[in-house]
């Protein structure tokens, strides 16, 4: 097959220019600013839109398998075909949980027979699964995952001698989240004796506090500088740990956490209840300046569906997560019209720097040779976000009822057509993601 897309406004690598892609078997075979003269298979027109790189999603939760009620590796991946997301890294608490070769080879088996964008998985660090780093195929995987505050059954690691070992053995980049256990459960302590059992949902952002991330990020900093360890600080939410980044430590910045502040509790309640917390108006403003002045990286999403039943309550019964994939790009180019950053930071950000941060392979860039991996949005293009346009198997999105005026007209895994004028082909397959980790 030999497909043109023509007629669009390419942004890549920092420039934005009139041209046309020219893809072959899957592979972009020419990038050029004329008009293309020979015959095509398949000619795409994108005029009066932008054509951009793929987003590269770092850090989703699909929820598969064992609590595929939420969500699943087929659903989630269809809201990422429809949000212009091309690739997605996989988190390992699932049931079981991915810490075991035996569980992470089941997780490629799965995504192998039912994911429809581009795949890979992230290996969970344990207290005691640290002699299985040596055996993992560096190829496959994005890196470790590291859970450096509350979380579930035995993916806690928290004691200093574990942490040692793991920040001296891990190779590969390790991806940790950061908050101090000992912190959150004396805020919760104090915020019960004062409010009740189930403290209503408002007062997240003092119980995950940002004194909690501070802390704990700050012994992750200090390991990783100890170590040498590639340390990326997933969804770092407040002002102060911007000041730790730097040198071999990244971070992460996740759409919610730019968009939303502690005052949205008032209008979306529960649905916004994410870990960390969503912080502070000012911690928000100043994410958002790090954007556009290097000090944060990556922009993921956590994508973490719950049914909308289990997000009722309060602060101890809700459950913390919100699915975002599907408007994860569209809410980026929301802030791009809004000038927090540019269109063209947006996709260093987006599709780029998780490329060259997790050494991803033919991925990530809009350039001969690599995977035709690619979105086409456009701007100007008003549309409301309603329940039957969600995606996901949860069926709700704390952006419902919002207006957007960026629309995902089309997405291509490589080379295929998995997403146009509303609609998914489910025929469409992704593949796996490989790695070099040296680059």
């Amino acid at each position: 097959m030999r497909i043109v897309v023509k007629g669009g406004r390419i942004v890549n690598e920092g420039r934005i220019f009139d041209g046309s892609v020219v893809i072959e078997d899957g592979y972009i075979v020419d990038i050029n600013n004329q008009q293309p003269e020979s015959s095509f298979d398949e000619i795409i027109d994108a005029s009066g839109c932008y054509v951009l790189p793929g987003v590269i999603d770092d850090h989703v939760h699909f929820r598969e398998p064992g609590l595929t009620e939420k969500a699943d590796i087929d659903s989630e991946s269809k809201a990422c075909a429809a949000g212009g997301v091309t690739s997605y890294f996989d988190m390992p608490n699932c049931k079981p949980q991915t810490t075991s070769l035996a569980t992470l080879n089941d997780k490629f088996e799965r995504a192998k027979q039912s994911s429809h964008v581009n795949y890979s998985f992230f290996y969970g660090a344990t207290n005691d699964n640290i002699p299985t780093f040596a055996q993992l195929d560096e190829h496959r995987i994005p890196g470790i995952k590291l859970f450096m505050g509350s979380s579930t059954g035995n993916m806690l690691v928290d004691g200093q001698e574990t942490l040692e070992k793991i920040f001296s053995t891990v190779k590969l980049p390790l991806m940790v989240h950061c908050e101090d256990t000992d912190i959150i459960n004396h805020n919760m302590a104090e915020a019960q004796k004062a409010w009740g059992e189930d403290p209503q949902v408002s007062l997240h952002t003092l119980i995950r506090s940002e004194e909690a991330c501070l802390a704990s990020s700050r012994k992750a900093v200090e390991l990783a500088r100890k170590y040498g360890t590639r340390l990326h600080i997933a969804h770092l939410s407040t002002a102060e740990e911007l000041e730790l980044v730097g040198d071999n430590i990244t971070a992460e910045a996740c759409v919610g956490h730019l968009y939303f502040t502690e005052l949205d509790y008032q209008r979306l309640g529960s649905r916004i209840k994410v870990n960390p917390s969503i912080k502070t108006p000012v911690d928000q403003f100043l994410l958002r300046q790090a954007l556009a002045d290097g000090r944060i990286t990556v922009i993921g999403t956590d994508h973490a569906p719950h049914l909308l039943e289990q997000k009722q309550g309060g602060c101890v019964r809700a459950a913390s997560g919100m699915p975002m994939v599907q408007f994860s790009l569209v809410t980026m180019l929301e802030l791009v019209d809004e000038k927090v950053l540019t269109i063209e930071r947006m996709v260093e950000l987006m599709c780029h720097n998780p490329a060259r941060l997790f050494g991803v392979e033919q991925r990530g860039f809009l350039r001969k040779g690599y995977r035709a991996d690619m979105v086409i949005v456009h701007p100007r293009s008003p549309w409301k976000v309603t329940k039957d346009v969600i995606l996901s198997k949860c069926g709700w999105s704390p952006m419902e009822g919002h207006e957007y005026q960026w629309r995902v007209e089309r997405t291509l895994c490589n080379g295929k057509t998995v997403y146009v004028d509303g609609h998914v082909n489910s025929e469409v397959l992704g593949e796996e993601i490989r790695f070099n980790h040296a680059s």
